[in-house]
């Protein structure tokens, strides 16, 4: 009776074991796959990072470009402090120019 007992039981582990074992020969390799890809940037990853960067750098030209017509519109209406405050502007505006290239 144990002899039908052991041999069923080996029968029906044997996927089981070869489960395991295939799962410990291919571990290494698994954690080195891994350490290499967060290690790495892809291209598409570098493509993307560059987009938001030049996304953000035209939202923050975009805002300051309103801003300056905003302060425009008041100089022109008289108002001396929207005149300075247009001229620093348009100098920002051109400093952040500067830093994109």
């Amino acid at each position: 009776m144990r002899l039908i007992i052991c041999a069923l039981l080996c029968v029906l582990l044997q996927g089981c074991v070869a489960s395991i074992v295939s799962n410990v020969a291919n571990a290494p390799m698994k954690a080195v796959s891994k350490t290499v890809d967060v290690l790495t940037t892809s291209q598409s990853e570098s493509d993307e990072k560059r987009g938001r960067k030049l996304r953000k750098h035209e939202e923050a030209l975009g805002k300051l470009s309103r801003k300056r017509a905003k302060a425009r519109k008041r100089c022109a209406d008289s108002d001396r402090d929207a005149c300075e405050k247009a001229a620093d502007l348009s100098d920002q505006i051109e400093r952040e120019q500067d830093r994109a290239r």
